[in-house]
């Protein structure tokens, strides 16, 4: 049943659990792509129980997760705190439980698996208009300074200098907007569109507000780890797969090519997730739809 409030007088959870829409959409808590149980289990739910379109019984989920190496205890875990956060529904029939996705987690991954599956490391297209953030949190306000800038980079801003962060994705305001709301900087902030008109090397301005080297090394061992399937287990050469693809589209700001190295290596790592996800989804897949139909 949904919209009856909690006996104990607590607010029930919103359309987005106990989280906004923004606050689901950037927090690393939600970042599919991050370390630990709680990272792994959405890349499963994404990638097993959403496209699956039905609950996924609890023991399906262990031993998936266990493969993946997090122990059952630590699965149970995170299944009960996402359940919690309103990402998961229980459903239980006699000493079995089964989880099927709330209605806006599994709106919040399909809309993951579009910006995933569609991710190619560039900006197709680009106005050549940048999207400009002024922004300072004060010098002694550490949590929010670590907010806005861990923030915004997953947004895909870059900062060439200090309280300066640009972005190429000018359609991409208003999450800005919600990040210096959430510092509460954003009554001392400027927001806007601007053009480079003449001054300096913008690559050079590019490699250091990017950090491109470090985005770089990054896409190198992705290379090097996926050039081959690291696993034998259809369901975690997969898992591995998309799991390290999702981390890489939330480190790179996917700019536009003209901005980029010649012969990017982001576009080379995107050619091969798409032959390699091409290639172990069917087999991953099947062995999924196996360990739901024999586990109890």
């Amino acid at each position: 049943m949904t919209g009856a409030a909690p006996s104990d007088g607590r607010k029930p959870p919103g359309p987005f659990g106990n989280a906004s829409q923004q606050r689901f959409t950037l927090s690393r808590r939600y970042a599919a792509g991050t370390g630990g149980a709680r990272g792994l289990l959405i890349t499963v739910l994404g990638d097993y129980v959403r496209p699956a379109k039905r609950p996924a019984p609890t023991s399906a989920l262990v031993d998936a997760m266990g493969r993946l190496g997090v122990e059952e205890t630590a699965c149970r875990q995170a299944l009960t705190r996402a359940a919690a956060d309103g990402w998961i529904i229980p459903e239980r029939s006699g000493r079995y439980t089964w989880w099927g996705l709330s209605e806006a987690f599994e709106q919040f991954l399909t809309i993951g698996a579009e910006r995933i599956f569609g991710f190619t490391a560039t900006q197709r297209e680009w106005d050549g208009r940048w999207l400009v953030v002024l922004a300072r949190a004060a010098e002694t306000n550490r949590a929010a300074r670590h907010l806005v800038r861990t923030r915004l980079r997953w947004s895909g801003f870059g900062s060439p200098a200090p309280g300066v962060w640009v972005s190429t994705h000018t359609n991409r305001a208003k999450e800005a907007e919600f990040v210096l709301d959430e510092a509460d900087i954003f009554k001392d902030a400027q927001i806007f569109v601007a053009e480079h008109l003449a001054g300096g090397d913008l690559s050079t301005m590019v490699r250091q507000a990017w950090k491109l080297e470090e985005i770089e090394r990054e896409y190198e061992e992705f290379l090097t780890e996926f050039a081959t399937a690291p696993s034998d287990d259809p369901i975690v050469r997969l898992t591995q797969l998309v799991h390290a693809w999702r981390r890489m589209a939330l480190i790179d700001p996917a700019l536009p090519a003209e901005l980029l190295p010649a012969e990017w290596i982001g576009a080379r790592a995107a050619q091969l997730f798409q032959r390699q996800h091409a290639q172990w989804e069917p087999p991953g897949m099947l062995e999924w739809e196996r360990i739901s139909a024999t586990a109890q």
